[in-house]
């Protein structure tokens, strides 16, 4: 039984605390209620405040940590934001209320906790944080550029003889959604307002070529040359200019390489001139006229190497700065230049033009034995002499111009030798071509006040044969003199042939002619 009554007065005294308390609580009701001192949300300290004031408190406070600094991180690439540019607010809305109701709300053991903790140093309610998901992706959306980037391969420049490594970049890719929930998560349950730095989601490459890669890119595995001094200045200038775009190529291990995605457009606007290059058997003045000597010249160089060559066609006709079959054409979206890097390391292509030459020297890491060495040979199989075909023109009798020079017709193939120890290892095919023949065009003059010596020349234009033509042209070469280019008159082998053929065809060419008809 005294158990029973302790108890009781234990009880006693709880209720009549519970009375006190309630009693409060009515004669504060009955005030302005105002937050019970010792009360904070977060760090705000909001004790003897109002409702009102302790909401323009927070939103004060998180006004003033809106102005920290955010980083947002992407690989290597990075900015730096607001707080405020995320739309931070506080996460639970009813926090204020919380906090006037401190003391006030709860069953009887929470008010009695509520004043004992008050007591011992106050209460503080959470502070809680949220980012605007919108306003999050929208700052993304806005700074792709600043975050978002392609990879840069790491590269080699090589100056006075000497390779020199540059750093590339990282692919960085960055996603919108899944970054904004990142964002969103961070700001909920680890941000305390202060200055900070969040990891974005973002797909990342790596740049190819590292630095122990790169630095093993010192041997000298192919190099060409070709010379064009006979060029004219335009031609000059479109083989400069290829070999520019050229220079500077790191080819990464299973690479292909395009010399026409490479030089081209081949246009004016990328720098381009009018010079002469084949088309349709002839020779025809066209933007890049010359750049199949830059690609002939990488050619041999590639092939020394022992690239894999994917892609390559000669010439429709003969060129002079090679070997038949040493040839690789460019022309058009039909004719390319492609080979593979084969090699385990990058490669490096270095071109430049010296003195009307133009040089091509492939680098990277020799594992071929030394005592082994490649060679290629050209070997025509046959040939087809083109002739000569004249074309009638309105000028005077006796004019004549080579429009268009002999071009052979050849078959010929390219072998590979290989020797080792200078003895013949391997002998084999590497490629063949086909050149058309192209006939030597001669303009011949026809208008003559006398029908009958135009005729005579006709005539002989028709037979197409060589000896009458010039036969029949010969003795009126001299009064044409004054309107021929001398430039582009008969060689002196040609005239000779002329000459001897003169008297013998000009003679039958008369006794031939029609009688002249009386006038109308």
């Amino acid at each position: 039984m005294k158990k029973r009554k302790k108890f009781l007065s234990l009880f006693g005294a709880a209720l009549a605390g519970g009375i006190v308390f309630a009693g409060t609580c009515t004669l504060q009701a009955e005030e302005a209620q105002t937050i019970a001192e010792g009360v904070t949300i977060g760090s705000v300290d909001v004790g003897g405040m109002t409702y009102e004031e302790a909401e323009a408190a927070i939103d004060s406070y998180i006004s003033q940590i809106g102005e920290s600094q955010i980083t947002l991180a992407a690989g290597e690439r990075s900015i730096s934001v607001k707080a405020s540019e995320l739309g931070i607010h506080a996460a639970d809305e009813m926090v204020v209320q919380e906090a006037v109701d401190v003391g006030r709300s709860g069953n009887l053991i929470k008010r009695f906790k509520d004043k004992k903790d008050l007591e011992r140093g106050g209460k503080t309610l959470a502070l809680e944080f949220d980012a605007d998901r919108a306003a999050v992706e929208t700052l993304l959306g806005d700074n792709a550029g600043e975050l978002n980037q392609e990879a840069v391969d790491n590269g080699l420049v090589r100056e006075n003889g000497a390779f020199r490594i540059v750093k590339g970049a990282q692919g960085i890719a960055v996603n919108t959604g899944d970054s904004a929930a990142v964002i969103e998560s961070y700001i909920r349950d680890a941000w305390d307002g202060s200055a900070a730095e969040i990891e974005l989601v973002a797909e990342i490459v790596e740049p190819r070529g590292s630095e122990e890669e790169l630095s093993q890119i010192t041997d000298l595995l192919g190099s060409y040359n070709t010379n064009y001094s006979s060029s004219n200045s335009n031609r000059c200038h479109n083989i400069a200019n290829a070999a520019g775009m050229i220079n500077g190529t790191l080819l990464y291990p299973g690479e292909e390489f395009s010399v026409n995605a490479t030089i081209g457009p081949l246009d004016k606007g990328n720098g381009y001139e009018l010079a002469g290059s084949y088309e349709n058997g002839q020779v025809v003045d066209s933007y890049g006229g010359g750049v199949c000597q830059v690609s002939t010249t990488l050619y041999n160089a590639v092939i020394l190497a022992e690239l894999e060559v994917t892609e390559r066609s000669n010439h429709s006709m003969i060129v002079t700065y090679v070997k038949p079959s040493m040839d690789a054409a460019i022309a058009g979206d039909y004719k390319d230049l492609k080979f593979v890097n084969n090699q385990e390391l990058p490669i490096y292509i270095e071109s430049y033009t010296e003195g009307k030459n133009i040089y091509f020297n492939i680098f990277g890491r020799e594992t071929r034995p030394s005592n082994r060495v490649i060679s290629y040979e050209s070997e025509v199989v046959s040939t087809q002499d083109p002739g000569i075909q004249f074309v009638a023109t309105g000028d005077p009798v006796g004019y004549l111009s080579v429009a268009q020079g002999k071009h052979t017709g050849y078959v010929a193939q390219l072998w590979k030798v290989v020797t080792v120890d200078g003895a013949v290892e391997s002998r084999e095919i590497f490629n063949k071509s086909s050149y058309k023949a192209s006939p030597k065009i001669v303009k011949v003059g026809t208008a003559s006040e006398d029908p009958n010596i135009s005729a005579i020349v006709g005539a002989a234009i028709a037979s197409g044969d060589e000896g009458t033509v010039y036969a029949a042209v010969s003795p009126y070469a001299a009064n044409a003199s004054a309107i021929m280019n001398p430039a582009a008159a008969l060689s002196p082998e040609e005239q000779a042939a002329a000459a001897a053929a003169a008297a013998a065809a000009a003679e039958s060419a008369a006794v031939e002619q029609p009688a002249e008809q009386p006038a109308q």
